[in-house]
């Protein structure tokens, strides 16, 4: 039986846990680009990766994980040493993975809402409203949360069904508008600078952003759940991008 994409994902991540030397496969010997700016190129050091961390009993789950054409992009829980969070996003060629991203954070949470960084619906409905659901979540990041029309905010984000899963914030508008508002003695203390991608299946989008939190340059990895034309729920990872000098590939983080 042939393999889709996201089992191919599923089949490499649990590589993690057994070690196994052919989970590996799914990953192109050639032309796999790696973006994680703290991992090596190459099947072969991945697979060594893998051998290593089978080692210490790691645990990893994939909550949910959804199809973009030729992008699978996946929500995961690890537990190593600590417990982690994180969003993975492939690109595939005939078969092969050929490029990887992703931004992963310590597991925070619950948050004031009560609801902890992975919970939720995880099966993409709507399929037919895929690029309706991108295009609104494009729309939100680059009116909203890049050029700050906060005004907009009820536009875009249902007034009262609003789940909000980020660990530092609590359902509904007003939390997100004052963590918006949010000042540090430079300006605002969230800035989102530019989104390089906006992945979607159905119900679900993902959109890649980059930009500054506290100053501090940063990758944005934010899951929105959209039912009928609104943002209803919301997951995301926070990650700080390391400087140039301490990357392991020169391929960058986005």
């Amino acid at each position: 039986m042939t393999l889709s994409n996201a089992d191919r994902v599923r089949k490499l991540l649990n590589g993690i846990e057994t070690g196994d030397p052919e989970s590996v496969e799914v990953i192109s010997p050639e032309t796999y680009i790696q973006h994680n700016p703290q991992t090596h190129e190459g099947r072969e050091g991945l697979a060594a990766l893998f051998q290593r961390l089978s080692k210490t009993n790691p645990r990893v789950k994939i909550v949910r994980a959804f199809e973009d054409g030729d992008y699978v992009f996946g929500h995961t829980e690890y537990d190593f040493a600590t417990r982690r969070i994180g969003f993975e996003v492939f690109r595939f060629e005939d078969g092969l993975a050929v490029e990887h991203w992703d931004n992963i954070q310590p597991r925070k949470g619950p948050n004031l809402s009560g609801r902890e960084m992975t919970e939720g619906p995880i099966e993409a409905t709507d399929l037919a409203q895929t690029e309706e659901n991108r295009d609104l979540v494009r729309r939100f990041v680059a009116e909203v949360m890049i050029e700050r029309r906060l005004d907009l905010l009820t536009d875009f984000i249902h007034p009262t069904a609003f789940a909000q899963h980020s660990p530092e914030l609590a359902d509904g508008i007003e939390p997100l508008r004052a963590a918006l508002l949010a000042e540090t003695e430079d300006g605002p203390a969230i800035v989102y600078d530019r989104t390089h991608r906006v992945l979607a299946q159905g119900n679900f989008a993902l959109a890649v952003s980059e930009g500054h939190l506290r100053g501090r340059h940063t990758a944005f990895y934010d899951l929105y759940r959209v039912a009928d034309g609104m943002i209803v729920e919301h997951w995301d990872t926070v990650e700080a991008v390391p400087p140039a000098s301490e990357w392991k590939n020169d391929n960058g983080k986005f």
